[in-house]
């Protein structure tokens, strides 16, 4: 069993991720969507989550040199550190912007001198997020060596921006992977393993259709 067969079914197990495309969920941005995903909820099941923080300890094998772990808030900052405290490793983390009281601080806690950091989050979508918080690494000097999360959907969105930053990233699972093993399983039928593909060729005409239905 692949690293990735392996985290895909167990957040199936959990429920970590749900499918539904008979009754999609809505996002904030109000699109209709036949997955959702809250890797948060692994934080609550241990043996899940020591396997998720092994597998980002081995995915953390194939880029070399870093010399922190950061975390991506507000999802990304227990994985972060909890994969920290296993590299033995400093550990920082980044906000979405700088606080406005205080010291003003974006990054939380002390990068160590001539930082080459490896960042963790635990979603990709569009990848906004997460290079935001790389642009802020790098805006102190520090080197961000990749960013590794839990799963990704895989839109072409995000391979582009990633790459359009120069950042390499690689996840522990991904859609593809995840639609399989749920076929496998048994969580979906062949007919909403369909929808499933669908919806990720092109997720807002997908929303679009279903909210005409």
């Amino acid at each position: 069993m692949t690293i990735a067969t392996d985290i895909a079914e167990r957040l199936l197990q959990i429920k970590a991720i749900k499918l539904n495309p008979q009754n999609p969920f809505i996002w904030a941005s109000g699109l209709r969507s036949p997955i959702y995903c809250d890797n948060r909820i692994v934080l609550s099941h241990p043996e899940h989550r020591r396997q998720v923080i092994n597998a980002f300890a081995a995915k953390a094998t194939d880029f070399d040199g870093f010399n922190a772990i950061a975390g991506v808030a507000t999802a990304g900052i227990a994985h972060g550190a909890l994969l920290a405290e296993k590299l033995e490793l400093p550990f920082i983390y980044v906000r979405s912007k700088a606080k406005a009281h205080g010291r003003q601080n974006q990054i939380e806690g002390e990068l160590p001198p001539n930082a080459r950091v490896l960042v963790i989050e635990d979603l990709i979508s569009t990848g906004g997020s997460c290079l935001a918080a790389v642009e802020a690494l790098r805006n102190t000097g520090a080197e961000v060596v990749a960013t590794l999360a839990i799963f990704t959907y895989g839109f072409a969105k995000a391979k582009e921006a990633f790459a359009k930053a120069n950042c390499p990233f690689d996840t522990l699972s991904n859609y593809a992977t995840l639609l399989e093993v749920a076929l496998q399983k048994e969580y979906i039928t062949s007919d909403h393993s369909q929808l499933l593909k669908e919806w990720r060729e092109d997720p807002e005409a997908w929303s679009n259709r279903f909210s005409q239905t």
